[in-house]
């Protein structure tokens, strides 16, 4: 049996689009005449996912387009509007060519009478596990207006925390950048300039100006492969990166590196909080909420080791003394754990403890920023005296010469 995509008439003239599963075409056109349908035309379907290729082959969509599909559909269906209408109308908005043509894919399967959850299960690209799992809880709880609404809110509140981090590493790293600029600046162009004058003069350079001089020469000589050095760098961190044990290393460097773990330990704090809470609330039981949830972390070794406290979960362990094991969360949030554990409340401990662990976040973000810019000034400060230094020291002893 073939899935075929079909457009036929009815008997008023009205042109009907549909998908219907029959033997071959001629089946088709038999089994729609039983409805009072004439076939026009009919093409296989596959449903699968429509080609990622105005994605730059990564077949995602942006974060912002997932939040705006869940807050209207929730919208939508607290309206009283059914869910394949929902999906109907949808398709139709302002989202980019590639996300209408996948909820035209996923409106084909509905209208089947395949679940939401397991027609977008096809695109896991677009619709991550945790999404997936919470949509599930929501068509089987009969709750989705309120899910999509609860996912709505959790992903505008983890693009806004990604958005405060990104922009307070951006400074550091801009400093950093105009550090290096500076620097090939003085070297490739102010200090030959100057060498040449004093080469003219016959004058004698020693100290540091001979050793500036020195990186100087090599850095003209050797640019081309310096130049091909860095970008094989790049290029292997960027290989290293995509296997296995690059990534891991990496996260792990996220959560043991100076300056960067007490940022990263605060908001995979705040996600679990948001994630898990969100998971309890919806109806999810506690091992399928850990097995979910997992997701949401981005962070490979914060996943490995989440798993094995998942592990101790199952064997009879509170979540509070796994977590403790592992070192995953600071004090406070085991704390809260405790709490709800003992109450049966924890959902809601969590719920309301994501504002507390966002607003942890932005303060170690502070933090952090605070401590690091002033370095990163210092060492600017430091760089740019020595090279100025360098290159008026020997006009300082041509000025005491001469008096």
């Amino acid at each position: 049996m073939q899935q075929f995509k079909y457009t036929a008439i009815n008997l008023q003239n009205e042109k009907i689009t549909g998908n219907f599963i029959a033997a071959d075409e001629q089946d088709l056109a038999v089994q729609l005449s039983k409805q009072g349908l004439y076939l026009l035309s009919a093409t296989p379907y596959s449903g699968k996912s429509p080609s990622a290729f105005f994605t730059t082959g990564t077949g995602k969509v942006k974060l912002s387009e997932l939040t705006a599909f869940c807050r209207q559909y929730s919208i939508m269906l607290n309206s009283g509007i059914s869910l394949l209408n929902g999906i109907e109308i949808l398709k139709e908005q302002s989202f980019s060519r590639y996300f209408r043509s996948l909820l035209q894919v996923v409106y084909e399967d509905v209208k089947t009478g395949v679940m939401l959850s397991d027609a977008m299960a096809k695109h896991k690209r677009v619709f991550p596990d945790f999404f997936r799992s919470m949509i599930k809880v929501g068509e089987l709880g009969g709750r989705l207006d309120i899910v999509m609404n609860s996912l709505a809110d959790y992903y505008e509140r983890d693009r806004a925390i990604k958005k405060k981090v990104s922009s307070a590493f951006a400074y550091p790293i801009m400093l950093a950048l105009m550090t290096v600029g500076i620097v090939v600046l003085m070297l490739a162009f102010v200090i030959p300039t100057f060498r040449k004058t004093f080469a003219e003069l016959n004058m004698e350079v020693t100290g540091l100006t001979k050793a500036v001089y020195s990186i100087s020469d090599f850095l003209m000589n050797y640019w081309a492969f310096m130049l091909l050095g860095v970008v094989l760098l790049v290029g292997i961190f960027l290989i290293v990166r995509k296997t296995k044990k690059g990534r891991y290393f990496i996260d792990w460097y996220k959560m043991h590196g100076p300056f960067v773990k007490k940022v990263y330990r605060e908001l995979i704090t705040a996600r679990f909080a948001r994630g898990f809470g969100l998971l309890l609330s919806s109806g999810m039981d506690m091992t399928e909420a850990m097995k979910s949830v997992v997701i949401v972390f981005g962070n490979k070794y914060v996943e490995e080791r989440f798993n094995k406290a998942a592990d101790d979960v199952c064997h009879g362990v509170s979540l509070a003394v796994a977590f403790d094991r592992q070192k995953l969360f600071p004090d406070i949030m085991l704390q809260m754990i405790a709490i709800g554990e003992r109450t049966g409340s924890l959902d809601e401990v969590l719920t309301r403890s994501c504002t507390f662990f966002d607003d942890a976040v932005e303060t170690t973000l502070t933090r952090v920023t605070t401590r690091i810019q002033p370095i990163m000034l210092v060492i600017l400060a430091i760089v740019v005296a020595l090279l100025f230094l360098a290159v008026y020291s020997p006009m300082l002893s041509i000025m005491n010469v001469l008096h």
